[in-house]
């Protein structure tokens, strides 16, 4: 059985007239950079999110920086990031002479932990990433309380959770990513919005910031040839974007898909002792990006090894926190224990997900999990 983590070939052959024809469409044009569908996106993807204002760049890393740049920090200050989290933000975080500070993250949801907050927050504190985890969100509502009393700006990492919605306690909703000042997020091919190659966007309310983040991604320039600040270069081609335009189009569904996928596996594995399923807050929907297990009793290894044997894939997200990874050690402070973010690395394994998965294949992880366990039972 031939079971893939994400199966990027099989979501093309099924969409493969719409996306070959948008592509010809850009070939013909020979419009491929700044061609039209690259803001038709962006119009759509606004709409889509309920925000003003969408703008495109390279991939999720460069949008990072392109928000850093945008809120004018300066070398020293301090940005509170999760120890748990792919390293894109603290690389950036890093590389523009800012400190990241590291907070541990909540051991359910994997989310920075809105309660440790306040403790990481000195006078060089100027914002908070949060990065929206595998497919749900962080506590928005706690963490833009925090923001507001200290003054501090709020940039969400959404590049796991886009689609995702988050709920207030007064009922309302708003998409994540659209919550804090900037939201950031990543078109790379196995995100819940994937082109085939790099690309991200950032999002934002505010229409000053929105005008600095377009000024910085080209050159610095609003006016060709007249570079106002320094800047970059940093766009999503027209290819990129016309093949995001089709896949926007079965964004929610592919997200039921996924969805339905995870509710097989909730029942079948949450009954298994020795493993944590995802565990998904009351406060926001779960678009399983990732369907990562917390697997107990020092036997993640082994499972995955097993799984291997049975022709399964699984991925380990990831190994290592951020304040253990060797290029950080010396560059991160650390506010308080992280211990939690340093055990999940130990445990976490994220199985496979994606709108593809037949319940034959569900059925056939599931069972070899369920025969593992029943193998290691002591």
């Amino acid at each position: 059985m031939n079971i893939q983590m994400v199966d990027l070939h099989g979501q093309y052959q099924r969409l493969e007239n719409e996306i070959d024809a948008a592509i010809k469409e850009v070939i013909n044009s020979t419009s491929f950079i700044n061609g039209p569908q690259v803001n038709t996106f962006c119009s759509r993807l606004a709409a889509y999110l309920n925000i003003p204002h969408v703008i495109p760049c390279g991939n999720g890393t460069d949008a990072i920086r392109l928000a850093l740049q945008a809120l004018q920090v300066k070398p020293g200050n301090e940005i509170i990031l999760p120890a748990f989290m792919y390293i894109a933000a603290a690389e950036m975080v890093a590389a523009m002479s800012l400190i990241p500070v590291l907070v541990d993250v909540d051991p359910e949801t994997f989310n920075i932990n809105t309660d440790l907050l306040e403790k990481a927050i000195t006078r060089q504190t100027k914002a908070i990433i949060v990065v929206h985890l595998f497919g749900q969100t962080c506590n928005m509502e706690a963490v833009m309380k925090i923001a507001e009393k200290y003054k501090l700006s709020i940039i969400e990492d959404n590049a796991q959770s886009l689609g995702a919605d988050y709920t207030f306690s007064d009922g309302s909703t708003k998409k994540a990513g659209t919550i804090g000042l900037i939201g950031t997020t990543s078109f790379f091919p196995t995100k819940p919005l994937g082109c085939y190659g790099d690309g991200g966007a950032l999002m934002t309310s505010n229409s000053e910031l929105a005008g600095r983040i377009r000024l910085l991604a080209n050159h610095g320039q609003s006016k060709k040839y007249h570079h106002q600040v320094v800047g970059c270069n940093s766009r999503l081609d027209t290819i990129q974007a016309a093949i995001l335009n089709v896949k926007l189009n079965y964004m929610d569904e592919f997200t039921r898909a996924r969805q339905k996928v995870a509710q097989y596996y909730d029942q079948i594995l949450r009954p298994l002792s020795k493993i944590q399923i995802p565990i998904k807050s009351a406060f926001s929907t779960h678009i399983y990006h990732q369907y990562t297990l917390c697997v107990k009793n020092d036997l993640r290894n082994s499972l995955q090894a097993y799984l291997k044997e049975k022709g399964i894939p699984s991925t380990v997200y990831y190994p290592l926190a951020v304040h253990e990874q060797e290029g950080y050690k010396w560059v991160a402070r650390l506010s308080g224990s992280v211990s939690i973010s340093s055990r999940l690395c130990k445990e976490v394994l994220s199985l496979p997900v994606h709108s593809g998965m037949t319940d034959e294949m569900i059925r056939f992880v599931t069972e070899n999990i369920v025969q593992f366990f029943r193998n290691n039972q002591e």
